[in-house]
């Protein structure tokens, strides 16, 4: 029989597909409410599993109600103890949008949660690597984990013309506050939403005009092939890691770095990471590595995955210390 765990794991992917599935249809009206209710039931029951994986089946209880589940806000605390943690403060603001979306969400919230959302996202699929070393990319295709997020914004004045005055404050308060939120975190809360312009001769295409001039200054440069980052260099650096570690189990090729107390380990970590980019310089070659200015982050391709394999095949023993030995005569 199944145990509990890999029951909520498998139904926590469902969940999660689905949530992808309904916020990429552009027929739902209440794509923002679907996709909340079901990344929030992902979420849910993939940390549960994890912590009747660390804790015992117990710890998914309440003490004084042993036949009721504690909520996901308990369950968020128990795990991520940290309450300055981006990752946590995005789910809570999620799960808030859930609590509350009956009576005040409307379709005008995605393009406040926009960039919370595609960060949820990857969150997820991170974690879950992370906790159950599941790649949901064996589920769904990695290009569906960017969603289809539309940003339109309106004014104030726009806002309550539109909405009961209960409704207007309560959207325009949201928004402020989360932009400043935006702001002052990293990846993990929040990804930025790019807005890209093109160029048509077209002008009945045209949403603006616009007029070229060569002596502007500072200058712009109009690019003939559009490439969009989410395609070409999707991941994070937590994917990347992920992905090598997947990569190095699949072809058995063991890590060995031993530490001054006789320890050893084989698994590739952020800081191996960061001494292939130190090293190799890897995020100022474009074919590994696109930088986001805003925020200053970085996304890479699938191409430094198979180039970090690559160059750890040549000696699995000894490529962590001889790219430290490196980077210090470098130095």
């Amino acid at each position: 029989m199944e145990d509990l765990s890999k029951r909520l794991v498998n139904k926590s992917v469902e969940a999660f597909i689905m949530g992808i599935e309904i916020f990429n249809k552009p027929t739902i009206k209440y794509r923002i409410e679907g996709f909340s209710f079901f990344i929030c039931n992902a979420w849910e029951l993939m940390l549960k599993a994890y912590l009747i994986n660390s804790k015992g089946e117990q710890s998914i209880y309440f003490k004084n109600h042993p036949d009721r589940t504690i909520s996901l806000e308990e369950t968020i605390k128990k795990i991520f103890t940290n309450d300055k943690d981006p990752l946590r403060i995005n789910l809570e603001k999620i799960v808030e949008l859930r609590n509350t979306s009956t009576h005040f969400v409307t379709e005008d919230y995605e393009s406040i949660y926009a960039p919370l959302f595609q960060a949820c996202v990857i969150n997820y699929a991170n974690k879950i690597n992370e906790l159950h070393n599941i790649d949901v990319t064996n589920f769904i295709a990695n290009n569906f984990l960017s969603l289809n997020l539309r940003v339109d914004k309106l004014s104030d004045v726009e806002i309550r013309a539109k909405y009961t005055p209960e409704v207007a404050e309560r959207l325009i308060m949201q928004r402020n506050k989360i932009a400043g939120e935006v702001e002052e975190q990293n990846e993990s809360f929040a990804i930025p939403v790019k807005t890209t312009f093109f160029i048509t001769k077209n002008e009945k295409d045209a949403d603006l005009k616009v007029q070229i001039d060569n002596k502007a200054d500072p200058k712009i440069q109009i690019v003939k092939e559009i490439k969009d980052p989410n395609s070409t260099h999707p991941l994070t650096n937590a994917r990347v890691i992920a992905l090598v570690n997947k990569r190095l189990k699949k072809d058995k090729i063991l890590i060995t770095k031993k530490y001054k107390d006789g320890s050893q380990t084989v698994k590739f970590t952020t800081n191996d990471f960061q001494l292939f980019n130190k090293f190799y310089n890897i995020k100022s070659k474009p074919k590994y590595t696109y930088h986001i200015t805003i925020g200053n982050r970085y996304s890479y391709s699938t191409k430094v995955v198979d180039f970090i394999i690559e160059e750890i095949k040549k000696d699995p023993e000894h490529i962590i210390q001889n790219l430290k030995t490196g980077i210090n005569i470098k130095k």
